[in-house]
């Protein structure tokens, strides 16, 4: 079920003008997590009438930096591990 930052992303896109398969496809498809619908909400309320090419690249750009901040996050678990073993041995 979709969060109710989703499903307000999707009404804005749809307010928007945007086409409705586009819409359910970005907010629903994509941007499904709170963190990535508030991002592109923020977008939206910021940039006046961007083209769809420009929505996409700015999905892209919110996909890539969750991609990176769940990287680091599971980089700093491995640490954190190795550095337990280190304390404590096997």
């Amino acid at each position: 079920m979709a969060s109710e930052r989703t499903k307000e992303l999707y009404k804005v896109l749809l307010s928007k003008g945007y086409p409705k398969e586009f819409c359910a496809e970005i907010a629903y498809k994509y941007m499904n997590t709170d963190y990535a619908a508030t991002r592109m909400l923020g977008y939206l309320y910021r940039v006046s009438d961007p083209k769809l090419e420009d929505l996409a690249d700015e999905m892209v750009a919110i996909l890539s930096d969750r991609d990176r901040i769940i990287q680091k996050k599971e980089a700093e678990h491995a640490q954190a591990a190795i550095s337990e073993m280190y304390r404590n041995g096997l």
